[in-house]
């Protein structure tokens, strides 16, 4: 029992004349890069989720990509995330207007399908519905018109 909570315990020792947040930080910062260093037997990290083109290509899982533009990136990032999906972006900016290439794994496209759908769902169920707003002006629009024609009514029986 002594032994093992003797491996499990680790000694840091920082020399300053001031500990602040950000010595302890730093300090914390190079203890756990210095282990990670010592450690044989650990594995290497696959990268899940949003990562670079160069991590993607490299866990040799074939890609493949699609197009979508610069107003959609936050909501497509936000749905791939919730299926779970490994995906990269790359702005391409040969074209005059910036494109965003989507590379993700070829064995993800049935999840990416399935986030696509939802994508499209989100995206373009906005567009068809109308604007709350316009229909609020459309709407004072006719009391006014209604209102006017009471009002000329009320003047009409008032006179008579």
């Amino acid at each position: 029992m002594q032994e093992d909570i003797e491996n499990r315990t680790i000694a840091l020792v920082v020399s300053t004349s001031r500990l602040t947040g950000r010595v302890l930080q730093s300090a914390i910062r190079q203890l756990l890069h210095a282990l990670e260093r010592r450690s044989v037997n650990k594995e290497p990290k696959i990268p899940h989720g949003k990562q670079s083109v160069k991590q993607l290509i490299g866990q040799n899982a074939g890609a493949s990509n699609i197009e979508i533009n610069d107003s959609n990136i936050r909501v497509f990032e936000k749905i791939a995330r919730k299926y779970g999906v490994d995906y990269a972006l790359r702005k391409d900016k040969t074209s005059k207007k910036p494109r965003w290439l989507v590379f993700f794994k070829a064995r993800d496209a049935d999840a990416l399908t399935a986030a696509f759908t939802e994508f499209t769902a989100k995206v373009i169920k906005p567009e068809k519905k109308p604007s709350i707003l316009k229909q609020l002006v459309m709407y004072k629009e006719k009391l006014k018109v209604q209102a006017i024609g009471r009002m000329k009514k009320k003047d009409r029986e008032i006179t008579r």
